[in-house]
């Protein structure tokens, strides 16, 4: 009996000696908290959140433990910071943890994205070091990534309006013609001089040019605008000045008439121009012009400003002699139209030879016909007859790019580039391209010196998701049907505003349907799961196997329907 006794005393020694000197106690998973619970890719990058607490009597007092997050992926691993704790015994600037009581500790890290981590899991590797020893606990699952959705911008990106080398073509350009009459001073009668100028001859020139092209060519009306100069009394500048507008007037119907001519002529008179007087002392050279422009400031009344303003004796005859004889004048002013071709006249002239239309009119041509041949065919005539000119090499750049021929379209890219190397579509496409690469920080380098392109909204947009900017994105993109605003509203969780978009967009693409699919499973809509997920691999088959793998689904993976839908 004793002898058992003392064996029995023994093994308690034994057991608590052992106690405080065993191995680290084992890691298990409901030590940690991983936020998210099933980790999502947010721009290039996968953020987590680690909560941990070490229960009591796990942590040996002697040990020193650093805490390896290792995100596993088939092909490969990824490893975070490490986070080192330590023994209440260990000389170290480490954590401590206390045996007694264990402790918890908060770390927050990124994993760069590579593609494969859609299917991965989160592990947490742990390595022990003992005074020379050094041994490895086992790895420990705590969750399961990644949700990739925020990837689909290289799809919304492939699918957006990428920007067009526009035409500048006008079918009708409005035109000006002016010529000015002086007149001398308190007189109001036209002077032969005057009505013989060249300008006055272009004038004439103009109006029997629009005569003999009456199609091509229409008057919008004639404008007819007498001034007298302020000085001397405002009733007799009234009469000088009305004296001036009816004369002038009644010279323009004149010659109109001559021309066989129709036209509204419109005609006004200012008694005293001040502000054609303000606007000649401002670009004079006269000595006093900052005081003149100071008494013009302070008075409103035409007496008043004229007194002062001869009061500056100095320079009043200055003012006489070369200013105010500019102001006695009266402004002839033809507005008229070009009218240019139809658009039929267009197609016509371009079968018939090209080179006889302006580039605006070949260019615009383009949009005549729906035929991609054609459209390529004239932008080839472009390029031919106008190689300097970028549009058309772009053009051809965006014609490739849609149809998904990213190597043709990067080199037509290149050509247009040559020819203007400022010009904002191409920079902007070559932006696409690289973001369609995942080369994010190349891509906005581009799409800055390209954000002046009509464009520039979506490019952004697509930029902002390809960051994880979801908010800048969804308001940049707001009130666009495009499957580039409707991935932004659903990253950035508005699932309403996402449901309108999706349905107002024109021309769905697999890409459009794959997203509503995405939008059912997080309302819960599995109508809209279904739905969405047909549609999509009706149009593009690999859309079924990318859904088998897709987080998104989780919970609809042993549905029956789900399950059929992707065979």
């Amino acid at each position: 009996m004793f002898k058992k006794l003392s064996l029995l005393f023994a093994c308690a020694a034994i057991a608590v000696l052992s106690s405080c000197s065993s191995k680290m106690g084992a890691m298990k998973s409901e030590y940690f908290t991983v936020t998210p619970a099933v980790l999502e890719v947010v721009g290039s990058e996968v953020p987590v959140t680690i909560d941990g607490k070490f229960p009591a009597k796990v942590f040996n007092k002697k040990s020193v433990l650093t805490v390896i997050p290792v995100l596993k992926y088939e092909g490969g691993e990824a490893l975070a910071e490490p986070v080192v704790f330590q023994g209440e015994k260990v000389r170290g600037n480490d954590r401590v943890i206390s045996y007694d009581n264990g402790g918890s500790f908060k770390t927050k890290m990124t994993f760069d994205y590579v593609p494969a981590m859609e299917d991965a899991e989160l592990y947490l590797r742990f390595v022990v070091n003992k005074g020379s020893k050094t041994y490895n606990l086992p790895d420990v699952k705590v969750a399961d990534g990644c949700i990739a959705t925020s990837q689909l911008y290289r799809q919304t990106a492939a699918s957006a309006n990428i920007a067009i080398g526009e035409d500048a073509f006008q079918r009708v350009i409005k035109q000006a013609k002016e010529a000015n009459i002086m007149f001398l001073i308190q007189q109001t009668n036209l002077r032969a001089s005057q009505i013989t100028t060249e300008e006055m001859e272009e004038l004439k020139a103009t109006m029997a040019d629009i005569a003999k092209d009456f199609e091509n060519k229409v008057i919008d009306e004639v404008e007819v605008s007498a001034y007298a100069s302020p000085d001397g009394g405002v009733a007799l500048n009234d009469n000088i000045a009305t004296g001036r507008e009816l004369n002038t007037a009644k010279f323009v119907k004149q010659e109109m008439k001559k021309a066989k001519l129709d036209g509204y002529v419109d005609s006004k008179y200012t008694a005293e121009d001040w502000e054609g007087f303000q606007e000649l002392i401002s670009k004079s050279e006269l000595p006093d012009k900052e005081l003149i422009l100071r008494v013009l400031s302070m008075y409103e009344d035409p007496e008043e400003r004229e007194a002062q303003i001869k009061n500056i004796s100095s320079i009043y005859s200055e003012i006489a002699d070369e200013v105010l004889p500019k102001l006695r004048r009266a402004r002839i002013t033809l507005n008229y139209q070009l009218i240019g071709r139809s658009d039929e006249q267009i197609q016509e002239q371009y079968a018939a030879d090209p080179k006889v239309l302006s580039l605006e009119e070949i260019l615009y041509s383009s949009i005549l016909t729906e035929d991609a041949e054609e459209q390529k065919e004239i932008f080839n005539t472009a390029i031919k007859l106008h190689p300097t000119d970028y549009r058309a090499y772009n053009n051809l750049g965006v014609m490739a790019y849609n149809a998904g021929d990213y190597n043709t379209a990067a080199s037509y890219f290149q050509k247009a580039l040559a020819a203007n190397s400022s010009a904002p579509e191409v920079q902007l496409n070559l932006g696409y391209l690289e973001l369609l690469q995942g080369n994010v920080s190349d891509a906005e380098a581009l799409m800055a010196l390209g954000a002046e392109a009509k464009a520039g909204d979506e490019a952004l947009g697509n930029l902002y998701i390809a960051q994880g900017e979801y908010g800048r994105a969804a308001a940049l993109l707001d009130g666009k049907a495009t499957n580039s605003a409707a991935l932004a509203q659903l990253l950035n969780k508005d699932y309403s505003t996402a449901r309108q978009t999706i349905d107002e967009i024109a021309e769905p693409d697999a890409t459009t349907h794959y997203i509503k699919a995405l939008l059912g499973a997080r309302t819960s809509n599995i109508a809209y799961v279904y739905d969405g997920l047909k549609a999509a691999i009706k149009l593009d088959p690999s859309m079924a196997k990318k859904a088998a793998g897709d987080l998104e689904f989780t919970k609809y993976l042993q549905d029956a329907t789900f399950q059929s839908i992707l065979k």
